[in-house]
């Protein structure tokens, strides 16, 4: 049965949607607790949001004859794109490396390199209609990408554009979603 209640935009809470942290730090379980204090906010991201891909590569089996007969699944990759807006230290850290920035009083001196980017943990909140919450937790992910511009010119915004992979842990889930109702005020 169709249900209107269940369709929903995928906006951002107000008090941030994207969080990163270092490998190994204590996961939220549910849709509604606090993050561990690890968790560092990334600010405004850009009206394109955060993209959520699943790639899968299939191999089929034919018989003498043309029919197909089997199909299999032989890859399975999932990554999540979005583009950073704000110019701030730990939008630096992530597209860069938490290594290749400094921080001096007011000062951030950034070192671009092609030294690999660690493994990290992310989560994106987001707010669903009918009071409801979406929590999306990727416990291993690693910036695979940064392939794209950065562009410097009027009238746009300054946006680094990230392309998280989120690898399997270890249920071999690549994340986890947790959605509730909460009360209305």
């Amino acid at each position: 049965m169709n249900d209107s209640s269940n369709v929903s935009f995928g906006k951002p809470k107000a008090t941030g949607a994207l969080f990163v942290a270092p490998a190994g730090t204590t996961l939220p379980t549910n849709a509604t607790d606090e993050l561990d204090p690890a968790f560092s906010g990334l600010g405004y991201v850009s009206d394109e949001g955060l993209v959520n891909g699943v790639e899968t590569d299939v191999e089929d089996v034919y018989a003498w004859g043309g029919d197909n007969v089997l199909s299999g699944q032989t890859t399975y990759s999932e990554n999540f794109t979005f583009n950073l807006i704000e110019t701030n230290l730990e939008v630096a850290k992530l597209y860069y490396g938490e290594d290749n920035v400094i921080e001096d009083g007011e000062n951030i001196t950034i070192k671009a390199n092609s030294k690999p980017l660690p493994e990290i943990v992310f989560v994106a909140e987001l707010v669903l209609t009918g009071n409801r919450v979406k929590r999306v937790v990727v416990g291993r992910g690693q910036i695979a990408d940064r392939s794209g511009e950065i562009t410097y010119v009027d009238g746009e915004p300054v946006a680094y554009p990230i392309n998280l992979r989120a690898y399997p842990d270890a249920d071999g889930d690549t994340h986890k979603e947790y959605i509730t109702t909460i009360a209305s005020s």
